[in-house]
């Protein structure tokens, strides 16, 4: 990819975003996101809950407390029976409660950067996306903070095999679909992919999100469909009044989302962070692809990182 293709930054559009329900509840998804959380503290502190040692929790309490800036980590990874797996997104979300402004920087998972934490692959250039492999969310965290050069004050990780529970957990949902294509066996072999609005339910969901080399526009295409079915639950969660189904949310989410913030921590952004959404940006890093040792990398030009570096330190400031 030359730099002449990198994408800048888009206003007020939530595109390319694998997590936009996480992001979504995290800094103010309304009546909807509040009473899910205002009734299953139980939930999020038994279940959700998970610390890290890469981030000072007293820190960061001390920050939101005093509703300074805070930037929150994104993972959604590809979890299997047996095996940690992939973290298949990474996305850092910025807020700025102050200056009612935030911004989401999208981290490829093929970029090539060194490894840091606890592990013997510690020190070595890998793909960003197998720090969760090798040292899970910790090195994960550490990875990220190595690379734009900043302290992360909290972490949301979902198990993407969790969306199709979630559509479920709400009664289906529809999507636009822009695209028409002949299932190969992701969700059913032979199965037509109309284009238009299509009803679907879980696992048609997941075969739509998995296709990939039927798309002209590969990952970018993938990505994009995962970004329609968030936010059909949105859509479609927004409107479910049934305490039945808002229960069956929460028991999605307490499977599938691991986070180090705790239930307060969770009512006190919904309260005083949601401000920060009024001046959406969003942002993809963008570099060149290569081959070393027969292994497909993005290699990230050194004036790309520190562009993204100061982009994240303005928001901190």
């Amino acid at each position: 990819m030359s730099r002449s293709s990198r994408l800048k930054m888009k206003k007020g559009k939530w595109w390319k975003i694998p997590l936009l329900l996480l992001a979504f509840l995290l800094i103010g998804g309304g009546v909807y996101a509040y009473t899910i959380y205002s009734g299953a503290k139980n939930t999020v502190d038994e279940k959700m809950q998970e610390q890290v040692t890469a981030i000072d929790t007293e820190v960061t309490t001390k920050k939101m407390k005093e509703k300074e800036p805070l930037n929150i980590l994104l993972m959604g990874v590809d979890e299997r029976s047996g095996d940690r797996g992939r973290s298949d997104a990474l996305m850092v979300l910025s807020v700025d409660p102050e200056n009612n402004r935030s911004q989401l920087i999208s981290i490829p998972r093929d970029t090539r950067t060194e490894m840091v934490g606890d592990d013997p692959q510690a020190g070595n250039l890998d793909k960003i996306n197998h720090a969760y492999a090798f040292g899970g969310t910790e090195m994960a965290v550490n990875t990220v903070e190595n690379f734009l050069d900043f302290e992360l004050d909290y972490y949301v990780k979902m198990n993407m095999e969790g969306l199709s529970e979630m559509v479920d957990a709400v009664g289906g949902i529809t999507v636009d679909n822009e695209l028409s294509w002949t299932d190969t066996g992701y969700y059913e072999k032979g199965y037509e992919y109309e284009k238009g609005n299509i009803e679907m339910n879980g696992e048609k969901t997941m075969g739509y999100v998995r296709m990939r080399y039927q798309d002209p526009n590969g990952d970018f295409g993938r990505n994009e469909r995962q970004r329609k079915v968030i936010q059909g639950i949105i859509d479609k969660g927004a409107s479910v009044g049934s305490v039945n189904k808002i229960g069956d949310v929460m028991d999605v989410l307490g499977d599938n989302v691991t986070t180090n913030m705790d239930f307060s921590t969770m009512q006190n952004m919904l309260m005083n962070y949601r401000s920060a959404r009024e001046n959406m940006t969003t942002y993809q890093i963008t570099g060149s692809g290569t081959k070393i040792d027969g292994i497909y990398y993005l290699q990230v030009p050194d004036d790309e990182v520190e562009n993204v570096q100061e982009m994240v330190k303005e928001y901190s400031s």
